[in-house]
């Protein structure tokens, strides 16, 4: 995969800022909306770096690296790697969710601790959003799919890890975006906290990691539902 160079990103920026310029080149062009559309796309570009690398630091994790050797491999010294990388979804207490999506998230935790697993990935999430009726499973039903059948196949694809420190348990990089969405939903659906319905739309939203595929595989279209959910959210008093 080549990477675009400065004249390819110049020409996004043109592209994407084509008012700036003014008809028949006569005038010079509005430098301001350029400069503006140029840091929003140097902002993306950034954002999908440190993703990138984010999804490595928690790979490396998962397989046993150390801080200190992750922060050697990025050439800083292991208290920077740490502070940047370690605090996953501390602000995400149990008082940002209702209480089904609590109760979900203690069979997500069931289900890491019990495959021996130091990960919260996107399969773990959905196992937990399944494990019982709330307002997931309501969403998947009215989208035609079995939430059962959702829940036995991420299950199949729960695998057995080696991790024997259940207090260390990470979220990785997608579970992360699909939470981050979730809380973005909720805050647009006016509610202070998120519920079972947020967390499944991000998972699906994410469009990468396991629960994604299965509710690919399983039918689930969230586009169709966006209506749905937020005809939900106006008439629940949480």
């Amino acid at each position: 995969m080549a990477l675009p160079d400065l004249d390819d990103l110049i020409a996004e920026v043109d592209r994407r800022c084509d008012t700036a310029h003014r008809p028949g080149g006569q005038e010079q062009p509005d430098w301001l909306a350029l400069l503006t559309v140029a840091a929003q796309l140097a902002g993306q570009l950034q954002a999908l770096a440190d993703d990138l690398v984010e999804d490595y630091v928690e790979h490396c994790r998962m397989h046993g690296s150390s801080w200190t050797d992750i922060g050697a491999a990025l050439g800083v010294t292991r208290q920077a790697v740490q502070q940047r990388f370690r605090a996953p979804h501390k602000r995400y207490s149990p008082e940002t969710m209702t209480d089904d999506l609590r109760q979900a998230m203690a069979h997500v935790k069931q289900a890491a601790v019990q495959h021996r697993n130091n990960y919260i990935g996107t399969e773990h999430l959905l196992w937990g959003l399944t494990a019982q009726d709330n307002s997931a499973t309501q969403l998947l039903q009215s989208g035609g799919v079995s939430p059962e059948t959702v829940h036995r196949s991420v299950g199949t694809r729960l695998s057995m890890g080696a991790s024997q420190a259940a207090e260390r348990i990470a979220w990785t990089p997608y579970s992360r975006k699909a939470i981050a969405i979730a809380e973005a939903r909720s805050e647009q659906n006016g509610s202070e906290r998120i519920d079972c319905e947020d967390l499944l739309i991000g998972l699906a939203q994410v469009g990468r990691g396991v629960a994604a595929n299965v509710l690919t595989e399983a039918g689930f279209d969230p586009a169709a539902l966006n209506a749905t959910t937020a005809d939900t959210h106006s008439s629940q008093n949480r």
